[in-house]
């Protein structure tokens, strides 16, 4: 029965469904990519999920795929006049980055050894990108026994990240909440309208949006592969530019009805980063993991405190931003999504709520997830 690819696709989808479902009746305490990866790997580690689910489902290919258009989906996000205004989002997710690797790299090695602090701090400071370069020169150099800890690293960040950055957010909407109910609330400036007047009448049809959207993130991933500059960067900058210029709508796959099913398919993804992940790997390793788990999001917590204060933003707007590091996108829009949807009294209310959380959130995420991790385990894995 599982060997039908609807089928795998289903069980799987139910986690999510599972994790949506009580993400709203929690009120946005529990993110759901926290209860569907956890859920995966109880699932998997009792064997009432096979091995290869998701191979079975096949629904993780075409979210590899979507990434690219989701990314460039993320640039038409972010109108160009707020991108100007986020270099206080970039501070504080770099502080929080700078805070932890310092913690790590000088208390991992007393307890356990150098390779093994680099081994966790490129990871700990973004993803997957940071996990493949971090993971393929310590097989190369034949430190093979440490390859597990990158991954266990990128695997449970999240975990630890996701409900700390959805307090602090939750905290500042309430505050926001506030500042409407006395009027002090200055809600953040739009482009829109601006945008959208712009759009070329061709583009009305639902298969042309999407269709340009494919060809902007196809033309990224190429760029990606002639410069060495990652992909996802040009398809974030194809994006903010093509709405700039009125080539792509805002918003331009929530506008094609295909947001939902792009981020389902990423969601696939992510969850496929827990597939390998062993009982035992988690035990052998755990002391280790542990400690660089902890000593990072402490160090990326206290980085964002003190470089929020520093650039006076209100420590519980800046944290969150900082925390990206430990699980980027998807979680990030998620996280917001979430909490206005939770926090919010209205709809009106709820687009202020994610317009105010979501830019400096995404700005947050490709700092530390898209830029600095790849330059950190790339500078660090130098080292050994």
């Amino acid at each position: 029965m599982l060997e039908n690819p609807l089928v795998a696709t289903v069980l799987i989808f139910a986690l999510i469904a599972l994790g949506e479902w009580i993400s709203i009746i929690s009120r946005a305490r529990v993110p759901m990519l926290l209860t569907a990866m956890l859920g995966f790997l109880v699932l998997s580690w009792t064997g009432l999920f096979p091995d290869d689910i998701l191979e079975k489902s096949t629904f993780p290919a075409l979210g590899a795929i979507l990434i690219g258009p989701a990314i460039l989906h993320m640039g038409t996000l972010i109108p160009f006049s707020i991108l100007k205004s986020q270099i206080k989002a970039v501070l504080i997710a770099l502080g929080g980055l700078v805070v932890s690797g310092i913690l790590i790299l000088t208390i991992v090695p007393l307890v356990f050894d150098y390779p093994t602090a680099v081994a966790g701090v490129g990871p700990i400071s973004g993803g997957i990108i940071a996990l493949i370069i971090t993971s393929e020169k310590l097989t190369e150099i034949g430190l093979t026994s440490l390859v597990v800890i990158p991954a266990l690293v990128v695997a449970f960040q999240g975990v630890m990240g996701m409900p700390l950055a959805m307090n602090f957010m939750r905290r500042y909407a309430i505050k926001l909440q506030g500042e409407m109910d006395n009027g002090t609330f200055v809600p953040v400036s739009s482009d829109d309208e601006q945008a959208d007047n712009k759009t070329n009448s061709i583009k009305t049809s639902m298969t042309l949006k999407l269709f340009f959207v494919f060809v902007g993130a196809a033309i990224g991933v190429i760029l990606g592969e002639l410069t060495g500059i990652h992909y996802s960067l040009w398809c974030l900058a194809i994006g903010i530019i093509g709405v700039k210029f009125g080539l792509f709508e805002t918003k331009t796959l929530e506008k094609s009805n295909s947001f939902t099913i792009t981020m389902l398919a990423i969601i696939f993804v992510v969850i496929g980063t827990m597939a390998d992940v062993s009982p035992q790997d988690v035990w052998h390793n755990f002391p280790a993991i542990l400690l660089i788990l902890v000593l990072g999001t402490f160090g990326i917590m206290l980085g964002g405190y003190i470089t929020s204060k520093l650039v006076k933003w209100h420590p519980f707007k800046g944290m969150p931003v900082a925390l990206t590091a430990l699980f980027g996108f998807p979680a990030d829009y998620l996280l917001c999504e979430e909490v206005s949807r939770s926090v919010a009294r209205n709809e009106k209310e709820q687009k202020l709520l994610f317009d105010e959380l979501l830019t400096p959130m995404l700005i947050g995420g490709f700092t530390t997830v898209t830029v600095a991790s790849v330059v950190i385990a790339g500078v660090l894995v130098q080292t050994l």
